[in-house]
């Protein structure tokens, strides 16, 4: 993101498809800010939060404000109290395609309501973004992705609740599943990656890739890893892994596996991927094009 993490008094918007991971990364950045002894508030919409999920994750579910409005206009009504309130440093709606108006809901099935939920998140936000920037709060939406119909060339894939969010969002982050993560004949995780498409804090269109494990979240001594490795503070040599004069192991899945065994070696590489990423020497990966 290039600014050390999600910027405070901005909108954020992640997006996905399905199973990609995008309640996930929302998770640990609830858990980042109260360890931080920040306030976070999670909307959820869906009506499907899972607390025991939630705290492996490390999130104190004990002091976590969590609401789950039966309509759109409920649930961004309950935002923009919050936010005004200028308590809550971080708060997460889950997800935009969940917040059906009232008028939807009350109506009968098959009936057609027409632009009503891009008309609902234009007028919120152009509500909430004044007071988001003078609190200091973060709010991440969350999106699902719909295909457009008719679309022959370029993308077809869109976000739901029309083109509001687009605008008013400082950072975009398109998050995708882009391969599994095995043990013998089982899955246990995914290899996921994350582009950033929109972003006016710092220049767009970086790309990271990391490893969501089933039950556990991001797996932090994956990334110690991958960002050793690519910052040079652990070397590679054909399959061989070694940090200094230490043998790592042959192998990712064997050095993520002493890492968990030596926490100690594994806090103090990841001291040193974090003194060189903040002197700025690291940039991460820029992938061309986008949106």
């Amino acid at each position: 993101l290039g600014v050390g993490g999600y910027p405070r008094g901005r909108i954020i918007e992640i997006y996905g498809p399905e199973s990609s991971g995008k309640t996930t990364l929302t998770l640990h950045a609830i858990a980042e800010a109260q360890k931080k002894g920040g306030i976070a508030a999670f909307i959820d919409a869906e009506h499907a939060f899972d607390k025991t999920y939630a705290q492996r994750l490390g999130i104190d579910v004990e002091n976590l404000l969590i609401s789950q409005p039966d309509d759109g206009e409920q649930a961004l009504e309950i935002a923009d109290a919050l936010i005004r309130s200028g308590a809550i440093d971080i708060i997460v709606i889950d997800s935009v395609a969940a917040l059906v108006p009232k008028a939807e809901i009350e109506g009968d099935m098959g009936d057609s309501k027409m632009g009503l939920q891009a008309r609902l998140m234009s007028q919120a936000l152009r509500k909430l973004t004044g007071t988001i920037n003078k609190t200091g709060c973060i709010c991440i939406f969350i999106n699902q992705l719909r295909d457009k119909i008719g679309v022959m060339f370029g993308n077809p894939e869109t976000t739901t609740g029309g083109n509001a969010l687009k605008f008013y969002a400082s950072v975009r982050l398109d998050i995708r599943r882009i391969g599994q993560i095995k043990e013998g004949n089982d899955i246990v995780g995914n290899r996921t990656k994350v582009k950033v498409v929109k972003n006016k804090v710092a220049p767009p269109f970086r790309t990271v890739e990391f490893d969501i494990v089933y039950g556990e979240g991001i797996s932090k001594v994956g990334e110690i890893v991958d960002l050793g490795t690519e910052m040079e503070i652990i070397k590679k040599s054909g399959s061989w892994f070694s940090y200094g004069d230490t043998k790592l192991g042959q192998g990712r899945e064997a050095v993520k596996q002493l890492f968990l065994d030596n926490p100690e070696l594994a806090e103090e590489i990841e001291a040193k991927v974090k003194e060189k990423a903040f002197a700025g020497a690291y940039t991460g990966k820029v992938e061309m094009g986008g949106e």
